[in-house]
């Protein structure tokens, strides 16, 4: 493993990996949410993402490696907030063999740094209440709890 972790936007002959490490995630957060549905689950449209101009897919490269994602979308804030956009952080992933290296951190501050260049001072992303592990580097980045969403199945 390489120590020189690299951080740059993907590109389309990315697609292939960034589709792997999707799947990866949608198998991790499975165990946290029983509402994702148990056949083909794609989170994101990955290319729709890499074109457009108001949004970012970063990844960390150990030499030609791809070992983390991430991506920035400039969102709208609801109406009585202090900012009309934000930028929406998504796609946080990490192979588990570089876990714990502080790549996570290096995608977050790429994404951040792209927020800021187009005007985004506001940063928001959604993290399972179970999953400790990322809300604590979440947390190790500046980041806060911030709301609670609760759910209710009811029985048909």
């Amino acid at each position: 493993m390489n120590d020189q972790i690299t951080i740059r936007e993907a590109v389309k002959n990315d697609i292939d990996i960034l589709l792997q490490h999707e799947q990866e995630v949608v198998k991790a957060e499975r165990p946290m949410d029983p509402t994702i549905r148990k056949s083909d689950v794609h989170y994101y449209d990955l290319n729709a993402l890499m074109e457009n101009p108001r949004a970012t897919v970063m990844v960390a490269c150990d030499s030609d490696k791809i070992v983390a994602t991430g991506y920035a979308l400039e969102k709208p804030a609801r109406l009585y907030l202090d900012h009309k956009t934000f930028a929406y952080l998504g796609f946080m992933y990490t192979d588990p063999e570089y876990r714990g290296k502080g790549i996570n951190g290096k995608i977050v501050a790429a994404l951040q740094d792209w927020a800021l260049n187009i005007g985004l001072t506001e940063i928001r992303l959604h993290v399972y209440e179970e999953n400790e592990p990322a809300i604590k580097a979440y947390e190790k980045k500046g980041f806060k709890r911030h709301l609670i969403e609760m759910r209710l199945r009811t029985e048909s």
